[in-house]
């Protein structure tokens, strides 16, 4: 058994007075749509694979708001069982447009939050995003760029 260590975010921004997050189709899987996350580089700290994840694989950059929790889940790869835990956490979009990974994703959109059980495949991923709404919800205003 080998233990992977990932990073990602639940990306957010306000459109037309609805919260919307971003999801990305992996590359050549037709039948996933799941949140930005990838490994840590080297002595990378979570946030900061989440943040260069999340700009790497969607084209975005984004503001660091909170940590919205873990998903633990196996998988086996190269005849190897693994152990992968992604530390999600909660991302302001700042600027860009949604511009897939070349070889690592097909595509990128932006997705109304209420809308999340029928875009994202993995459920793990669908409580997060329920989490950042309900965050957001209970605030006044999203956190300012600085």
């Amino acid at each position: 058994m080998r233990k992977e260590r990932s990073a990602g975010g639940v990306v957010v921004r306000r459109f037309n007075g609805a919260w919307q997050f971003v999801a990305i189709r992996p590359w050549q899987r037709s039948d996933v749509w799941a949140l930005p996350k990838g490994h840590l580089d080297g002595r990378e700290t979570p946030e900061q694979a989440a943040l260069r994840e999340v700009r790497e694989e969607t084209g975005l950059r984004t503001q660091l708001d909170e940590l919205l929790g873990e998903v633990d889940y196996w998988f086996r790869a190269d005849g190897q069982r693994i152990h992968k835990t992604v530390t999600f956490f909660l991302l302001h979009w700042q600027s860009g447009s949604p511009m897939p990974q070349r070889g690592e994703v097909e595509e990128v959109k932006w997705v109304d939050v209420e809308r999340v059980a029928d875009v994202l495949t993995y459920p793990g991923e669908q409580q997060l995003v329920i989490k950042a709404a309900e965050l957001l919800a209970n605030r006044a205003m999203p956190p300012a760029a600085s």
